[in-house]
């Protein structure tokens, strides 16, 4: 995944020492590619499990996707429960989204049973609409989740008391979800990873896999200095999968997410932004997210348009559009990255092959799920496939070709198109 600027959350961290790159061979019942939470939660649960496993990232744990997110913790999918359902029936549909509940679950209890200190804050998160047709579109939700899927903990917010969580012109209500949370991935990320390795996975850094064969009725990864003979293999790999296995980047878009920090604000002005300290959303095609950090600093980001060099502008117009009282505030960080989104934003999980399982194509929506993904490769491969299963039948889209022009070239047509249907929605739904 190609990354623009170190992260806020990596300039505030304590350095962690670099792990040992792979030297030799080794032999390990699971050899686990990608240093992100997929691929450490699955060590984690297969270490767990009893089995020997052997992680290889190719530059540092956590320096990706899985450590430079905006931190927003969620339940469902980044596609609708209604797109699931109508894909696939609303039985498989109900067991994805309580395995989805069960992931957020899963990221609470590893940071309590592990000790991760990684400023978790457990206020909630706001769906925010930017026009009546949303508002309508987040009711609509509300009484189906309470209704056909047994979650009646959500909260619609009219004008009046979205001001109590979110003080924006921008909104016209917003829907609150109470057990979605928000917290710094990359602190989240290592302690992960520290789990995985006291729990006896071992982890490699400065590792990339040059190749992947099957050979003997198992699999053989090599790197540049050494190799790994193992039973099954695990690619977590996500945006960077397509140097390693280009026929599975033929399944999503790279688009990139950009996000900016301001400089401390004060508890004064932070809290006259968002009261409720929640994480928020909107609920626009190409959305803004945000969120306040512990040191009163505004967090915020979305889907990057335009050319590069404009992004931190463009983020920051977005942000003032939003937030229009924070007027001149300095912007002190600003990174960006690539999210693997598939084209009906739904994850894409499988087989390549007998005992090469892959998850990937979270679509922006993986901070919690990536958990999830993780211990159901480990069961899968332990021989509990009927959880996994749900997700693999998930059917998917295969784009023509992986080359990076064409996929540039759909990105921004994709990102155009849905802007225009953000522009059109407004005006429709104007006052």
């Amino acid at each position: 995944m190609t990354t623009i600027n170190p992260s806020w959350y990596a300039s505030r961290g304590t350095a962690v020492p670099a792990r040992s790159a792979l030297a030799g061979e080794q032999t390990v019942d699971v050899a686990v590619l990608g240093g992100g939470l997929t691929g450490l939660s699955c060590a984690l649960e297969l270490a767990e499990r009893g089995r020997s496993a052997v992680l290889l990232e190719a530059g540092r744990i956590g320096s990706q996707a899985s450590g430079r997110n905006g931190g927003q913790a969620l339940q469902g999918l980044a596609a609708s429960m209604a797109v699931v359902e109508r894909l696939v029936g609303f039985e498989a549909a109900q067991a994805i989204w309580t395995m989805s509940r069960e992931a957020l679950a899963l990221l609470k209890q590893r940071i309590q049973q592990h000790g991760i200190a990684c400023d978790l804050v457990e206020r909630g998160y706001v769906y925010a609409a930017t026009h009546a047709g949303q508002l309508q579109g987040l009711a609509s939700w509300r009484d189906e989740a309470a209704a056909r899927y047994g979650y009646p903990d959500l909260v619609l917010l009219e004008r009046d008391a979205m001001a109590d969580y979110v003080r924006s012109p921008a909104y016209v209500g917003g829907l609150l979800d109470p057990a979605e949370v928000h917290l710094d991935p990359l602190a989240y990320t290592l302690g992960i990873a520290a789990a995985a390795e006291a729990a006896g996975a071992v982890l490699h850094e400065q590792s990339r896999a040059i190749e992947l064969k099957a050979i003997d009725g198992g699999w053989l990864v090599r790197t540049e200095a050494g190799s790994v003979r193992c039973r099954q293999v695990v690619l977590g790999l996500n945006a960077g999968v397509g140097t390693l296995v280009p026929a599975l980047a033929r399944h999503f878009l790279p688009v990139e997410s950009f996000i900016v920090t301001t400089a401390p604000l004060g508890a004064e002005l932070a809290r006259s932004l968002i009261p409720g300290d929640v994480a928020v959303a909107d609920c626009k095609h190409v959305l803004n997210y945000f969120r306040l950090s512990r040191d009163h600093r505004l967090l915020f980001g979305g889907r990057a348009s335009g050319m590069a060099a404009s992004r931190r502008e463009d983020t920051q117009a977005r942000m003032l559009a939003v937030f229009p009282q924070l007027g001149e505030v300095e912007i002190e960080h600003a990174w960006g990255g690539l999210v693997d989104v598939t084209p009906h934003k739904l994850p894409h999980f499988g087989e390549l092959a007998p005992g090469c399982y892959f998850a990937q194509g979270y679509s922006g929506h993986g901070l919690a799920l990536t958990g999830m993904a993780g211990r159901l490769m480990a069961e899968a491969i332990t021989g509990q496939t009927a959880r996994w299963a749900n997700f693999a039948n998930l059917p998917q889209y295969t784009l023509p070709t992986a080359l990076p022009g064409f996929a540039r070239a759909l990105v921004a047509l994709g990102m155009s198109w849905y802007q225009l249907r953000d522009w059109a929605e407004a005006c429709w739904y104007r006052d």
